[in-house]
């Protein structure tokens, strides 16, 4: 959806000026419990039926910081390239919201827990960093719900089950100069996250949320514009019209001889527009001091270490062993590393077929395109990895043809039964007999006269029929290498 503003700048306009963006992303972390208590963090649950006296701020309690929440943050910062200094530092972010009982958030500012990392994005073929200046650990608010129009029946609900839930924010350096590239940066960022089981990211959730800072300068120019920041992006599509939306109003502003405001603004997706929320904060509104309640967290070398040897292979490093090790196409490599568990499928499933291509072709067509039919994950396919690399087995080893495979597939997944077992009891081995296979032959050449004239009159794409009737015959169980290899000198 466009907006009359956005419409009014011509592109030749906004082409004479470079965006300047700068993402900070707040990620759930996938903790059975809150970051500063024992209180659950499932979803769902009844309003305020996740609470304690911790995470509601009454007087008294002292918060506890978690060793799990701790543990996903720092390989969340390694699996972003990220320095973890030995010490941080907790701090109290103060503001007032009604979500918010404690009247404070329990952050992190000036000693954060990691800092100077980097994603790398591709974008019409060519790669680029992203800087990522810092992420830090903080607590969530709760939740208000705004119900009803008219001023007499207008309600505002708050639900605290979220309160102390544990975030990380993972803040860019200004390092992205289009709607795609902050695309491409979020959808990477998500992949690295889910992968590494830091969260699931789930933004319908609130497990991923996303601010935006966005400014434009004239291209050359090397100071920074005005920038205002977009808030509570909640999904990637309105991400970039948010952006692509702002980039261009600033723009109109400046051409028409006004200034760009600092700002926080919000994205109303109803309009496509971005609307004035609040003047920009600073720092030091939030006047943020050290937490009293807690002691400076010291990450020894040792801890890192451990940490450290738990984290899995990354996405962008799967990918490319896919291409160099088993000779996939950058797409199948893209494809088959969307997932952490699509991914390790694909490996196992290569590993029992012995031909690391042939199983990711089944894998990307007939397994994936089984499971979108029904409606099913890779978690939840019938066919393990091992039954359909083994399925591509003997495809390679000549004891079934291809359309037999599929028809052994198609059971396979109904079932959830090996080929093997399946082959024996249905009697679906290929035939290979050279004995059995001629004297099938001889009767599809008896009953084809004809076809037989036509073949030998030159007619060479005859053979195609008898093989078809051979394979008819066969109900698709004849080695078709053989059945050729026959035909053509039965026929002369």
């Amino acid at each position: 959806m466009s907006s009359p503003i956005v419409d009014l700048v011509p592109p030749e306009m906004i082409a004479r000026y470079e965006p300047v963006i700068g993402l900070e992303v707040h990620v759930q972390l996938a903790t059975a419990t809150k970051i500063f208590c024992g209180c659950p963090t499932s979803f769902g649950a009844p309003p305020n039926a996740n609470v304690c006296p911790v995470c509601l701020g009454l007087p008294g309690a002292l918060p506890v910081l978690s060793r799990e929440a701790v543990e996903l943050a720092m390989k969340a910062a390694m699996a972003l390239h990220c320095e973890i200094p030995p010490v941080s530092r907790f701090a109290r972010k103060n503001y007032f919201y009604p979500d918010l009982p404690k009247g404070y958030q329990i952050s992190q500012y000036d000693e954060p827990l990691a800092v100077r990392g980097w994603v790398e994005i591709s974008l019409e073929g060519a790669a680029r960093r992203i800087g990522i200046t810092r992420v830090h650990m903080e607590d969530d608010a709760g939740k208000s719900i705004h119900d009803g129009f008219k001023d007499s029946d207008r309600y505002s609900y708050v639900d605290l089950n979220r309160c102390g839930t544990p975030l990380i924010e993972i803040v860019t350096e200004p390092d992205m100069r289009s709607s795609d590239e902050a695309y491409a940066f979020l959808t990477e960022l998500k992949q690295v996250m889910q992968f590494v089981e830091i969260s699931q990211c789930d933004m319908e959730k609130g497990q991923l949320r996303c601010d935006a800072n966005v400014s434009v300068r004239p291209k050359g120019a090397e100071q920074f514009g005005t920038k205002a920041e977009v808030k509570n992006l909640n999904s990637f599509r309105f991400l970039k019209m948010a952006l692509d939306y702002e980039i261009a109003r600033q723009v109109g502003v400046l051409e028409s001889g006004g200034r760009v405001v600092q700002e926080t603004r919000l994205y109303n997706p109803d309009t496509g527009e971005t609307v004035g929320m609040r003047s920009k904060e600073h720092a030091h509104d939030y006047r943020y001091f050290p937490e009293p309640d807690l002691v400076p967290l010291r990450i020894s070398e040792e801890w890192r270490a451990r940490v450290r040897a738990e984290m899995p292979e990354l996405p962008a490093e799967k990918r490319r062993r896919f291409i160099e090790s088993h000779g996939l196409r950058e797409y199948d490599a893209q494809v088959l590393t969307a997932t952490r568990t699509l991914s390790d499928y694909y490996e196992k499933a290569a590993a029992a077929a012995g031909d690391a291509k042939a199983a990711a072709n089944w894998v990307m067509g007939d397994l994936m395109g089984a499971l979108k039919a029904e409606g099913k994950e890779i978690a939840e396919s019938p066919v393990s990895a091992g039954a359909l690399g083994e399925l591509v087995a003997l495809i390679g080893k000549g004891e079934i043809s291809g359309k037999l495979a599929k028809e052994i597939f198609a059971k396979m997944f109904s079932t959830g039964e090996a080929p093997a077992v399946i082959i024996e009891r249905e009697g679906l081995r290929q035939i290979s007999d050279t004995a059995a296979l001629e004297k099938i032959i001889d009767g599809v050449i008896a009953a084809n006269p004809k076809q037989v004239e036509q073949f030998r009159g030159g007619k060479a794409t005859v053979l195609g029929f008898f093989v078809g009737q051979v394979m008819k015959a066969t109900r698709g169980q004849a080695n078709p290498a053989a059945v050729n290899e026959l035909l053509r000198k039965k026929l002369g």
